[in-house]
């Protein structure tokens, strides 16, 4: 499933693509310019013309542009990273094998014309995936790699000459050019938006059945009567009623972009869970109760509307199946994963106040690092705070039990 057609980032990580691709050029084609510093020694070192020596150059540039088509067929088959990162182990390669030198007929196909395709190519095509509106500024800035590295590589190829010989040198250009696999790693392709979405959708899924169901629990521990932990189920489903209706409303309105407004209300939904430590009795917990419901109804309300914009209109059947299948897979985990939590939890000693303490903190640190993507997070934070009331209270209980204790021994 492909997201529908958007205009690239224009910036962002796109610099990187772009540096990485600068340094492409650079390590592919000004070789290639600066190749007439080996002219010479290697037609002297062969004793043949100059018209057969140059069959080095052209037969390396033949090759660049005709596994240009190649190397554009693989990008779409595979990626551009996957491309680059051959093409730089295939210039290396070219290079140490140029090391050996056996003849003039054997260099012709090591100066590896098919590396500097494979590197090339790909290069300077992501780059305009990632730039629009920069799109010729860009191309520009990556194709001024060659001239800026050929403008060091003169004199530096011309002093390895002298230290290493032609043959020493090939080698040692070779592991220079190693560096283009480094390059086509930082080239990472543009995310498909539905694949994004659909992650979403799974650590959403994981959360949404989850505080409802530890809600009851959670009541019980604070010591409210049952009548009135029923009563917060009434509160959680009016005010997710009441969220669904509003958002959808504000949503037609078009002053917040979709995805904007889901991302703001993800948000709210991991701060009131955030929240409800403060809760210490019936009103409280009411109180956060709401605040949750509605910000979940607002999430509910718009999610499968962003999932429109996200694949479009023609596509959005399809989409919608695909996305629920994968989305399942988070309702089909999250309860018992959470369940499974608070087993472990309850492994906790009692006496470990600081410890319980300090997971209360990691928890805080975890919804807030986590920003705006409904994760795992809520349920393990809302199953924690069951844990952690019930752990409170039994603290106490036990606490109490041993002053009694004490004070009998004492009186024995």
């Amino acid at each position: 499933m492909q997201a529908k057609d958007s205009s690239p980032p224009d910036g962002g990580y796109g610099w990187v693509v772009l540096v990485s691709a600068f340094m492409v050029m650079g390590l592919t084609v000004a070789v290639l310019k600066t190749f007439g510093l080996f002219f010479v020694e290697i037609q002297q070192h062969f004793d043949e013309l100059a018209s057969t020596t140059s069959w080095i150059t052209s037969v390396t540039i033949a090759v660049f542009h005709l596994g240009a088509p190649v190397a554009s067929s693989l990008c779409v088959q595979y990626t551009h990273r996957t491309v680059v990162i051959t093409g730089g182990f295939l210039a290396f390669s070219g290079m140490a094998l140029g090391y050996f030198g056996l003849n003039m007929c054997y260099l012709y196909w090591c100066f590896s014309g098919l590396g500097i395709s494979f590197s090339w190519t790909p290069a300077i095509s992501i780059v305009s995936h990632y730039f629009s509106k920069k799109r010729a500024l860009a191309n520009a800035i990556a194709s001024a790699g060659e001239c800026a590295f050929a403008f060091m590589f003169g004199p530096f190829f011309q002093w390895l000459i002298s230290q290493y010989g032609w043959e020493g040198s090939l080698l040692i250009i070779g592991g220079i050019q190693l560096n283009i696999c480094v390059c086509g790693v930082l080239m990472r392709p543009l995310a498909s938006k539905f694949v994004l979405y659909a992650i979403f959708g799974i650590l959403a899924a994981m959360s949404f059945f989850v505080p409802p169901l530890f809600l009851v629990p959670l009541s019980y521990s604070l010591g409210i009567d049952e009548s009135w932990t029923a009563s917060l189920l009434s509160i959680l489903a009016m005010v997710d009623f009441g969220g669904r209706l509003l958002c959808g409303w504000y949503a037609n309105l078009h002053v917040t972009k979709t995805i904007h407004l889901l991302a703001m209300t993800i948000t709210l939904i991991s701060t009131s869970l955030m929240l409800l430590p403060l809760a210490n009795n019936y009103l409280s917990l009411a109180i956060f109760t709401g605040f949750y419901g509605f910000f979940f109804g607002t999430t509910v309300a718009i999610h499968i509307t962003v999932l429109a914009d996200v694949v479009g209109m023609p596509e959005f059947d399809s989409a919608l199946g695909l996305f629920m299948l994968i989305r399942s897979t988070g309702g089909f985990l999250g309860p018992p994963l959470a369940g499974k939590l608070r087993q472990l939890t309850t492994k906790y000693s009692l006496q470990e106040e600081k410890g319980m303490v300090k997971l209360k903190r990691s928890g805080s640190w975890l919804v807030t690092s986590t920003g705006n993507q409904s994760g795992p997070f809520l349920y393990i934070y809302f199953v924690y705070l069951v844990n952690y009331k019930e752990g409170m209270e039994e603290q106490g209980t036990l606490s109490a039990s041993q002053t009694l204790l004490s004070s009998s021994e004492c009186t024995i």
